[in-house]
């Protein structure tokens, strides 16, 4: 009975030893685990060397720079109303010719469409009418003279002739302006001919071949682009800084790749309906070449130069509205897998199992770099830089994430990790 319990007792012992005692392996991995899955605080995120390498962070300071102050608006192209027209007709009638398509260029008084009505031939016959009657009392009116001279006829015959001949004449005046202003010929013809009252590009054709137009009815658009204009709108904030003949460089908002300039000629004194933006006007100068009137643009003012702290405006990123930067903050230092304790002498001590065995399965935990979002205020952006001011103090000598911030932000955003 003895032997059996003692049996029983070392038992339980090696139980004991074997539960308490981890293979080292398992303690590396566990330890592992621990550092990749403990819960991130705050505005800090980490990520191993591996992710460093994958993600490619590069790293960088707070520089001094020097930036040119700019405003930036958005703006659309305009051409003012005396450089725009209709092309109408002054008489209805048929459309019997059309001499331009849409992209035409046409000069001012070209004719550009003929329309027919028979209407006209009356008028046209009138006029004949009267030309002949002029001629007659011309000549009724130099017999008078004649008579009169030879006391041989009354005056007041004389001054009678000479009232039916002006009033002939005045007659005769106003149909020929009347057709000239229609554009048709003092002939008999029943075709009026349409001029472009501009000169300038045809921007569209509204009748065609054979349609019936109506007096003042639009049969074409011309647009002279020569005096393109640029409005913007400019937030109050901004209003200030706006002088005339400030120089405005812009682009085209779907095509980039050209800059055109432009120069304010006058300031808004209300407000745009409907939004918090005053309109700015300036006049397109020099090369106008692709600009079409309605074209969305956007424009840079350029104000001042100055030296400001910036970091490359890839190292700046926008969450919640708000602008923020990450920097470098001291890195945890790697924990070793081996457990030791010190004695009463001072000496550290392997706590179980052999020493030599101890070392061969040491394995160091793989170090991580720990960053910390700073929130700033974003300023002047020129040149890949932008001008920031950090709302917390930076120790001198501070890193900076110049590339990846975007990564880290995700990684930081996406595990659930919210400022304080």
């Amino acid at each position: 009975m003895k032997k059996i319990l003692l049996a029983l007792l070392a038992l339980q012992i090696f139980a004991s030893s074997c539960g308490n005692k981890s293979h080292p392996a398992e303690q590396e991995e566990a330890a592992h685990h621990h550092a990749n899955h403990e819960p991130e605080q705050g505005n800090t995120t980490s990520l191993t060397q591996d992710q460093i390498r994958t993600i490619g962070i590069e790293l960088g300071s707070l520089e001094q720079k020097e930036l040119t102050n700019a405003i930036k608006a958005n703006g659309v192209l305009t051409v003012p109303n005396q450089n725009k027209a209709f092309v109408t007709p002054l008489y209805s009638g048929v459309v019997k010719s059309l001499h331009i398509q849409p992209g035409s260029f046409v000069k001012q008084g070209q004719v550009i469409a003929t329309i027919q009505n028979p209407e006209l031939i009356q008028i046209q016959q009138q006029l004949q009418q009267l030309k002949a009657q002029i001629a007659l009392a011309e000549i009724e009116l130099k017999r008078q003279q004649d008579l009169v001279a030879g006391n041989a006829a009354p005056m007041k015959r004389l001054q009678q002739v000479q009232t039916e001949l002006a009033n002939l004449k005045t007659q005769r005046n106003g149909i020929q302006q009347q057709l000239a202003t229609i554009g048709a010929s003092q002939s008999v013809s029943a075709t009026v001919a349409v001029k472009a009252p501009i000169a300038g590009t045809v921007s569209q054709v509204m009748a065609q071949l054979g349609s019936n137009v109506a007096i003042n009815a639009p049969i074409a658009e011309i647009v002279n682009n020569s005096q393109l204009h640029l409005d913007l709108f400019v937030y109050e904030k901004d209003l200030t800084k706006l002088r005339a003949d400030q120089t405005i460089h812009f682009t085209i908002t779907n095509n980039a790749g050209k800059e055109y300039d432009a120069k304010i000629f006058s300031i808004g004194t209300a407000f745009e309906a409907g939004s918090k933006t005053i309109p700015v006007h300036a006049k397109v100068i020099g090369n106008k070449a692709g600009l079409i009137d309605g074209m969305n643009v956007t424009a840079l003012v350029s104000l001042d130069k100055s030296t400001v702290p910036a970091v490359p405006s890839e190292a700046i990123v926008n969450y919640q509205g708000r602008d923020y930067i990450f920097i470098v903050v001291d890195p945890p230092t790697a924990a070793s897998t081996q457990h030791s304790h010190a004695d009463e002498d001072g000496h550290s001590h392997a706590t179980s199992g052999d020493h030599d065995h101890a070392h061969e399965t040491e394995t160091p935990q793989q170090t991580s770099v720990s960053y910390q979002r700073i929130p700033i205020a974003k300023g002047t952006t020129d040149v890949g830089y932008s001008e920031i001011t950090p709302l917390s103090d930076l120790p001198a000598g501070t890193k900076i994430v110049t590339k990846g911030a975007y990564f880290l932000l995700a990684k930081m955003t996406n595990t659930g990790e919210h400022e304080h």
